[in-house]
């Protein structure tokens, strides 16, 4: 195997890909069975074609394991929770901005992270072109968290070297910390207060760190969002005086607030 990340630690224990056969496999490890081959079939549906072959959702016992499951390859067959994907595809949709300005945004918002060449960095929530922008701009160790697999896959086939965690960020190991820039792409999904949350991050971050929080469609989007997504969208985007509150709490100060229609940028740094 040339790369093995962990996600979370249930139900889903590891997201690894592999060159054991002429294309890669993505495989699915957990502790649990019985497997729901519907569900199996739902979450194969939904990855890229190169993995589609090598999701491996059932006991090696049972009749409806893969095929892809190759004599003399390495992969072993491992069942998994059954589990509901939730559909974050709303993440993508830009409804206020266009191509330029969704370009100017997101420069804006990594150049907030001061990222050096040696820096370690972290996104949560990110869309795919987040992801490509900030690894064509920096390519020092990253760290993706989301609470997709689908996208942590898409992540996975496009940079294999970058780290992969699906769940909450304040559950990230300690043992990748610390890191020097955390983007908070889209807070209002976090179920996680911010006190709890900054609380968690502050012993993975490094003296200077800096964490970015921002929403490139600004704060009425995010009502609308919460209002049609209940169950996913649950905060809204923190303003200044609770936010300058909090941070101060846990070690954090503000050095830039800007809290427009159709953008919201917020930045913390970490004490030296």
């Amino acid at each position: 195997m040339n790369s093995l990340t962990p996600l979370s630690s249930a139900p889903i224990l590891h997201l690894c890909k592999t060159t054991c056969s002429s294309s890669p496999r993505l495989v699915f490890l957990s502790s649990s069975c019985p497997p729901n081959p519907a569900s199996s079939f739902r979450l194969h549906r939904r990855l890229p074609r190169a993995y589609r072959t090598s999701v491996f959702c059932s006991s090696p016992s049972s009749s409806t394991a893969p095929a892809a499951a190759d004599e003399g390859s390495d992969v072993e067959i491992v069942p998994f929770d059954d589990f509901t994907e939730k559909d974050w595809s709303f993440l993508d949709i830009d409804h206020v901005n266009s191509e330029k300005e969704i370009e100017e945004k997101t420069s804006r918002v990594i150049a907030a992270g001061a990222i050096q060449d040696s820096s370690k960095i972290v996104v949560c929530l990110p869309t795919e072109d987040f992801v490509d922008r900030i690894r064509a701009a920096h390519p020092c160790p990253l760290l993706v968290v989301h609470y997709s697999l689908y996208m942590l896959a898409m992540v996975k086939e496009k940079y294999d070297s970058v780290k992969c965690w699906q769940g909450d960020i304040v559950d990230v190991p300690e043992r990748w910390a610390p890191f020097d820039a955390v983007f908070l792409n889209y807070f209002p999904a976090l179920p996680c207060s911010l006190d709890r949350l900054l609380d968690g991050l502050v012993s993975r971050c490094s003296p200077g760190a800096r964490i970015v929080l921002s929403y490139a469609q600004g704060r009425e989007i995010v009502e609308r969002q919460r209002q049609r997504y209940p169950d996913m969208v649950t905060a809204e985007l923190p303003d200044k005086e609770s936010l300058e509150k909090i941070a101060a709490d846990h070690s954090f100060h503000i050095t830039e607030f800007v809290d427009e229609p159709t953008f919201y940028l917020a930045i913390l740094k970490y004490k030296e």
